[in-house]
Order: C-alpha cells, then sequence, then structure tokens
C-alpha cells in the first residue's frame, strides 16, 4: 500500500512540473519601462511591478500585451528582437 501511495504522489508531482511548461506570462518592469513576456511565473518585487497570465502561447501573450493599458506599444523592430529572447 505505501508503494502505491509513493507511487502516486511522485506522479502527481512530476506531472505538476510539467504543467507549467510551455505557459507566458506578461510583466511591467519598471526599471526598463517595458512590458515583456516571460515564460516562467514572475515574482513580483523590485522593478517588476505586475505579472498577468498565464496564457497558453507566446500570440495570446503578445496579444493580452497590446491591450494592458500600462504597457507602451511595442515597434516591430522591438518585436523582431523579442522574437529570440525567453
Amino acid at each position: 500500500m505505501k508503494r502505491l501511495i509513493f507511487a502516486g504522489v511522485l506522479l502527481l508531482a512530476s506531472g505538476t512540473s510539467s504543467f507549467a511548461d510551455g505557459l507566458f506570462w506578461v510583466v511591467g518592469n519598471r526599471a526598463t519601462g517595458k512590458c515583456n513576456i516571460v515564460t516562467s511565473n514572475p515574482v513580483i518585487i523590485g522593478d517588476i511591478w505586475f505579472g498577468d497570465g498565464p496564457y497558453k502561447s507566446r500570440a495570446d501573450a503578445k496579444l493580452a500585451r497590446s491591450t494592458i493599458r500600462a504597457c507602451p506599444t511595442v515597434t516591430p523592430d522591438e518585436e523582431k528582437d523579442e522574437g529570440g529572447a525567453n
């Protein structure tokens, strides 16, 4: 019985850790004055003043960022540079 419980706990732990893979958040960075899209759940402290998400795709996060009033509009050059980041 203990083996079964232990196996269930391990299965649950590995399933929840992989659940966060592929998710995106929009975070506001006070230091840069920009909103970035990140792949890990943000900690709201210091220069990071808000976080919104999670979103299932980068496209969903970009759409959300465009609707957040605190986020400045992203120029095409900035969007191109962002494509390879994070």
